[in-house]
């Protein structure tokens, strides 16, 4: 944190406001509230903003038990009875199934968004708040720079995104935790305290241990952050530049008469190196079926052709990556979709 809980400053109701002004004219909000000192205070400080407005989105906290820790529906308990208090509605949803032995953290981000996804649309809510804060970026941005992402990793969570046809808000990404603590501390509210968030065997406990540390030597949340936004405001530019470029490798395909599957071999070989790997990646995650394409990967995939059509123009290429096959034929890459994985032992003979 910037500076200590007891100097910080609370977050005001003009100061939420200005927050959340983007939201008032939505229909429904869904907030997600784990019980924490970050969605709890979204939770009261957007019923606050939601008081002033007299009018506006119908708010509905919901609260994920993943069914991890016996604490877990004590505590969505405890954020049903605030939100009861405040005048809003609230859900609890609950992770069932068989847990993975391995990946939990990952397992249980995705069984969240998906839990939430499917409340807000029940709901007809279009968009869920969530209460991700300055410290929570400058924490995903670390994260990412220990696992070499690229400049779009490197730009952390928007305020602003979509997925699967829901948006996710993120309104609190320039605020401090500890104002979040502070602002609930005056209102005298309670919240909960998950162990995990400061258990070792996790990557980002262990990264917010070394916090204070990057701190003195001018590296603290608000730099990260500010990092952050740089760097988004440059990955913006080169998806511009990137769109540019396949208008331009389009326009060269009907100027030809080609049919736009894949790209001019030439033409694609003479764009930076950062504009082949977007454009490659965008056609690997559209035609593709095993997910999105891995960035090194894909790095890896350009390297070779470039080694391979150095050597000889007409050398042939044929590689695969995120369930698409790529491939060079007559001058033109392709890049199309591979033919699923056969299972293993379907076709042993009995």
């Amino acid at each position: 944190m910037s500076k200590s809980a007891s100097a910080a400053e609370p977050v005001s109701v003009s100061e939420a406001r200005h927050l959340f002004a983007d939201f008032k004219s939505l229909p429904v909000l869904v907030l997600a509230v784990s019980g924490g000192p970050d969605s709890v205070a979204l939770l009261y400080l957007a019923a606050r903003w939601r008081r002033a407005l007299r009018s506006g989105p119908q708010l509905i906290a919901a609260t994920v038990d993943h069914g991890l820790r016996t604490e877990a529906a004590r505590e969505a308990r405890e954020v049903k009875r605030l939100a009861a208090m405040l005048g809003i509605d609230h859900r609890t949803l609950k992770w069932s199934g068989v847990k993975p032995r391995t990946g939990i953290q990952a397992a249980a981000r995705q069984a969240r968004y998906d839990l939430l996804a499917g409340a807000a649309r029940k709901a007809g809510a279009s968009a869920i708040v969530t209460a991700h804060t300055q410290d929570d970026q400058a924490e995903t941005i670390l994260m990412r720079l220990s696992r070499g992402s690229g400049i779009a990793g490197l730009a952390a969570m928007a305020r602003h995104t979509r997925r699967d046809g829901i948006s996710l808000l993120r309104p609190f990404l320039d605020i401090p935790k500890d104002r979040l603590i502070v602002t609930l501390q005056k209102a005298k509210i309670n919240y909960a305290q998950d162990p995990s968030n400061n258990d070792p065997a996790f990557t980002r406990p262990r990264l917010r241990a070394l916090m204070p540390a990057l701190a003195a030597e001018g590296a603290d949340a608000r730099a990260l952050v500010r990092l952050a936004a740089r760097l988004s405001r440059a990955n913006a530019a080169l998806d511009v530049m990137a769109d540019g470029a396949q208008r331009y490798l389009w326009h060269l395909d009907l100027r030809n008469g080609t049919e736009p599957t894949g790209f001019d071999l030439a033409a694609f070989s003479r764009l930076s190196a950062e504009i082949r790997v977007r454009l490659l990646m965008r056609e690997l995650n559209r035609v593709g079926h095993e997910g999105p394409a891995e960035l090194g990967k894909a790095e890896v995939l350009i390297e070779a052709l470039d080694r391979t059509m150095s050597g000889t123009p007409r050398a042939s290429f044929k590689q695969s990556l995120a369930g698409a096959v790529v491939s060079v034929r007559r001058g033109r890459l392709h890049i199309e979709p591979a033919p699923p994985r056969r299972s293993r032992g379907f076709h042993e003979k009995r």
